[in-house]
Parts: C-alpha cells; sequence; structure tokens
C-alpha cells in the first residue's frame, strides 16, 4: 500500500485549516486516513503547526511520502532533517550522538532566528506607532495653530467692534 503524508481540508470557505494525516494514496483528500500526526493553520500569524514529531518521523522512516505542502511543513518542524540524519547513522556516516548534536544545534539555531524575526516584527510596530504618533501630533499642532488664529481675528474684530461703538455712542 502506498502511504502519503498529506492535509486532510476542515473549516468554513474561506477560513481553511489542515489536519496533517497518513493516508493511503488512493483515499479521497478529505477521507479515510490511517493516522492524524498533527494541524497546520495558516490563518494565524505566524502559522500554527502542532506535530507529533516522532510518529512523522516513523511514518517518513517506513516510506510514507510527504506531499509538496506537507513536506515543506515538516521540513519546518525538523523532521526531514532528523529522519537525513538517521539515514546517515544507518549507514556509518557517523554515531547517533552526532546526529543528536547537530540536530540540536540546528533546533537552537532556529529558534534564535525565530526569536529574532519577532524582535525585528515587534520593533518595526513601535516605529510605526511612533511615526503614526508623531503625524497625529503634527497634525494637531497645525489644527491648534488654525484655531488660535480664528480666535485671535475673533478678539480682534470683537476689539475693533468695541472700540467703534463707544466712538458712536460719543458722537451721538
Amino acid at each position: 500500500m502506498a502511504t502519503k503524508v498529506r492535509l486532510q481540508r476542515f473549516g468554513r470557505k474561506g477560513y481553511a485549516f489542515y489536519q496533517i494525516v497518513v493516508a493511503d494514496s488512493r483515499a479521497p483528500r478529505d477521507g479515510r486516513f490511517i493516522e492524524r500526526v498533527g494541524s497546520y493553520n495558516p490563518n494565524t500569524n505566524p502559522a500554527t503547526i502542532d506535530l507529533n514529531f516522532d510518529r512523522a518521523l516513523y511514518w517518513l522512516q517506513v516510506g510514507a511520502q510527504p506531499t509538496d505542502t506537507t513536506r515543506s511543513i515538516l521540513s519546518r518542524e525538523g523532521v526531514l532533517l532528523k529522519k537525513h540524519l538517521l539515514e546517515g547513522v544507518k549507514k556509518g556516516a557517523f554515531d547517533e550522538a552526532a546526529a543528536e548534536t547537530k540536530f540540536q544545534a540546528w533546533l537552537k539555531n532556529k529558534q534564535v532566528d525565530a526569536q529574532e524575526q519577532k524582535d525585528k516584527e515587534h520593533e518595526a510596530a513601535k516605529a510605526a506607532s511612533t511615526a503614526r504618533l508623531e503625524a497625529e501630533k503634527e497634525v494637531n499642532k497645525a489644527n491648534a495653530q488654525k484655531v488660535a488664529k480664528k480666535k485671535a481675528e475673533q478678539n480682534a474684530a470683537a476689539q475693533q467692534q468695541a472700540a467703534e461703538t463707544p466712538a458712536e455712542t460719543t458722537a451721538e
């Protein structure tokens, strides 16, 4: 039986989320499956991936073929790298401890990169917020100047009116 690791669609129209399943390649996309190994929600930022790492690795080792999207998800989570390292151990290229060390180094590097990306996005959002605040302050300052100018004109007109009114009463 040819097995595939693929996505099974759930959700409503325009808001899809997926389960990562192992299924017979002849089964329909949303039909019968052998095992559910995770979920994928592309609607969040960043996309939420919940994966049973060990079971996904097991299915890849016994010959299940991932689809293109599932391959990228598994690669992102490190399942394909772990499979590659374990195949190197089987061939005798290095021992299991070295493979685990390489995988942990990759995982740590990935976490550092993810944290840097989050920090960069946070700083960009903060800078954008500051820029919006400064622009709003400039607009408020311009509006305050217009209001002050208008009040000054009204006060000048009122003073001129007041100065003309006593002059007319004295002329009568």
